[in-house]
């Protein structure tokens, strides 16, 4: 497939390697909330869903305002020492970006943290839209910020990918007609998102080139 000229894209254990950052946050501000035995394998299973699910999930709590307060007081504090991204985004990015493709990030991250990470990891200039959990009333599987990402950039869904690690990030590109590309990286494997609807699992982001036409990269069907 080519002729793609929009490339949405999840952040967190897509494009920013942030699973270790994300994994230790949950257990340092879970402590005293969960069993003692609570470790990252409780944990990757639901990566991809709101803080506030995932701490409901987690808590069996009700009300998880601290906890999620507690979460991104560790998030910021570790941030910087933790987060890069995965082999090939940048130079990936950059290079869809000077041929015209048009990039977005399609979020449940805030927007202040969303924006703090593509910045430190010197993405942000590709970036021609951003969707965080602060900019709609239904997050991910819901086909709601997939279709604001589109709208912003007046984008056509049989010419756009949503590349995610997580089932939500491919549900969602499915149910607003885009097409949904998994990343063979993801902690959760890459059975799990064709099982989702994903059309392609990417194993390398230079893969993405085919998808825009470009004659750098090749493209198998998975």
């Amino acid at each position: 497939m080519n002729g793609i000229r929009t490339m949405l894209f999840d952040l967190d254990g897509t494009i920013l390697d942030t699973n270790e950052l994300i994994i230790r946050s949950f257990l340092e501000s879970l402590k005293g909330y969960v069993p003692e035995d609570f470790c990252r394998d409780h944990i990757i299973p639901s990566m991809g869903l709101t803080l506030t699910d995932q701490m409901k999930l987690f808590s069996g709590l009700d009300d998880v305002e601290h906890l999620v307060k507690a979460y991104r007081e560790v998030n910021l504090r570790l941030h910087d020492d933790l987060v890069t991204t995965f082999m090939h985004v940048n130079e990936v990015l950059e290079k869809l970006h000077g041929e015209g493709v048009q990039i977005g990030v399609v979020t449940t991250k805030m927007r202040l943290t969303t924006e703090r990470g593509l910045k430190f990891v010197g993405i942000y200039d590709y970036i021609d839209a951003i969707v965080t959990i602060d900019d709609v009333t239904h997050p991910k599987p819901h086909p709601e910020p997939v279709q604001k990402a589109m709208a912003l950039l007046g984008a056509d869904p049989a010419s756009t990918i949503m590349v995610g690690d997580s089932t939500v990030d491919i549900q969602s590109a499915v149910a607003a007609g885009a097409i949904g590309v998994g990343v063979a990286w993801s902690l959760k494997g890459g059975q799990i998102l064709r099982d989702a609807g994903a059309s392609y699992v990417i194993d390398d982001m230079r893969e993405l080139y085919a998808f825009a036409g470009s004659e750098l990269g090749t493209l198998e069907r998975r």
